[in-house]
């Protein structure tokens, strides 16, 4: 897990641009959701985008400094820069001065010790891990066949039947059940390097095994973790407005 994420921290130092993007492919609507949190209506969706930005600026302009092996959670660290960050805009906004002219903690203290302020709240907590999920279906769904991806799809993040799958797609259930596991195992394995990845703990590699997707070479354990993937995948469509994708309509075969 430490190599994984030394390398990650590396390229974000070397300001490796494909680096930038996955953190913020990954992290930034999440972001955007915390800072809508905050504002409670005080400030609009132009801002928040504008805000999740600048937390990422701020945090490009703090990896130097950052040790992972001090052992605060990536989610931690990040939350304290976009506190600061939404309390800059606010103060910019009142046009008040806080302790005689000068801010209480500075942007620097802020990173540095993100324990301080409130703790992350659960829901922040679980978009972050459900980011980290949905970072890996989008690799795996670049790296295997469009076939194979929508067969895992339908099947198990849409929660149809085999038979379902296999007639909408004009193939047989064995065809189904073959290409569907050999989906699973690579997604597996995207699972454990992207969560590793984007974690600075262990406490946070452990969230797989806590979320159901944790590695067993038990083929019985293959349905729990199809279950909890599935739930995940839809928890993040509701989250962002989409419908329910186990109601939709079946695809028409390509």
């Amino acid at each position: 897990m430490r190599d994984i994420t030394t390398q990650f921290i590396s390229r974000l130092r070397a300001r490796d641009n494909d680096a930038w993007f996955e953190l913020w492919e990954a992290f930034g609507p999440i972001l955007g959701a915390q800072l809508a949190r905050w504002g409670r209506g005080r400030i609009g969706h132009e801002t928040v985008q504008d805000l999740s930005q600048e937390t990422m600026a701020a945090l490009a302009g703090a990896i130097d400094r950052h040790d992972p092996n001090r052992g605060a959670r990536f989610s931690t660290w990040l939350l304290a820069i976009a506190r600061y960050t939404l309390g800059d805009e606010l103060d910019r906004r009142s046009a008040q001065k806080r302790g005689e002219g000068r801010r209480a903690q500075s942007l620097e203290a802020a990173q540095g010790q993100p324990s301080q302020g409130p703790a992350p709240s659960a829901v922040y907590e679980q978009e972050i891990f459900d980011a980290k999920v949905e970072a890996a279906l989008r690799e795996v769904e670049r790296a295997v066949p469009f076939e194979d991806f929508e067969i895992f799809r339908r099947r198990v993040l849409e929660s149809r039947t085999g038979k379902e799958v296999a007639d909408s797609l004009g193939i047989s259930q064995p065809t189904v059940s073959r290409r569907l596991a050999s989906v699973r195992e690579i997604l597996k394995e995207h699972l454990r390097q992207t969560v590793a990845r984007f974690s600075f703990t262990e406490e946070e590699i452990e969230e797989l095994e806590r979320n159901g997707l944790g590695d067993n070479p038990n083929q019985k354990e293959d349905r729990t973790f199809e279950d909890s993937l599935a739930e995940i995948y839809h928890r993040i469509a509701l989250r962002r407005g989409s419908p329910d994708p186990s109601a939709q309509a079946p695809h028409e075969a390509p």
